[in-house]
């Protein structure tokens, strides 16, 4: 991807953990010359203290290293909410460390050596998946802002218009006027910047879990 046809916040990037500089550099050059950037760490310490950039990217992470393991770092990636892709690129794999990689939720579990191609294939792979994440996370904190701007009434309005509920029906269960609530639906359809069912529909799957079911 060439930086004239994008941001810096939409390259991909490749945050390549691995205690043997040769490996690391060997990595960089390849994925480098696809257009992939970099970011080399010695040590999952490393990562841990680290401010990750905010651009699509994955993980390719040796398993055995000094100090945390790349399957430590797995872990505690997931414990602080950090949903980056991880692929895992070991000369030192075994089936019972595949099989905790790819439950945890690995992309890809990689012995060496492995072909130029199919590492390359798999990285791309894994930086799509990170790519649709962020799309989603983006929708989902956009439909947030605009289901904050609601009033109570609207949301009530908003959660029985989801469910399936008629404006007779939506009046009849709050105890107001079928004219009051096409006002709030009215009302509510524009803070929510939506302009039918069906994209109300889709801003009210990208709402978080706990709003959708009425814990705000």
């Amino acid at each position: 991807m060439h930086a004239s046809s994008s941001t810096l916040e939409d390259r991909p990037i490749a945050l390549l953990v691995d205690d043997d500089t040769n490996v690391s550099d060997a990595m960089s050059d390849l994925l480098n010359s696809v257009g992939i950037e970099t970011i080399s760490f010695s040590s999952a310490r490393e990562v841990l203290e680290a401010k990750l950039p905010d651009r699509p990217s994955c993980f390719v992470l040796d398993v055995r290293m000094p100090g945390l393991s790349g399957l430590d770092l797995q872990r505690h990636l997931h414990v602080n909410g950090i949903d980056i892709p991880i692929i895992f690129l070991t000369g030192h794999g075994d089936i019972a460390m595949s099989v905790e990689a790819m439950k945890a939720g690995a992309v890809d579990f990689l012995t060496k050596p492995v072909r130029d191609q199919t590492f390359l294939d798999v990285v791309t792979k894994a930086i799509a998946t990170d790519v649709a994440r962020r799309e989603v996370a983006q929708a989902s904190r956009k439909h947030a802002v605009s289901f904050d701007s609601l009033t109570m009434r609207e949301r009530q309005v908003l959660r029985a218009v989801v469910g399936g509920a008629l404006n007779k029906q939506i009046a009849y269960e709050l105890g107001i006027s079928e004219i009051t609530v096409k006002l709030h639906r009215s009302n509510m359809m524009k803070k929510m910047h939506v302009k039918s069912l069906t994209q109300l529909f889709a801003a009210w799957q990208f709402l978080p879990e706990s709003v959708r079911l009425g814990d705000d």
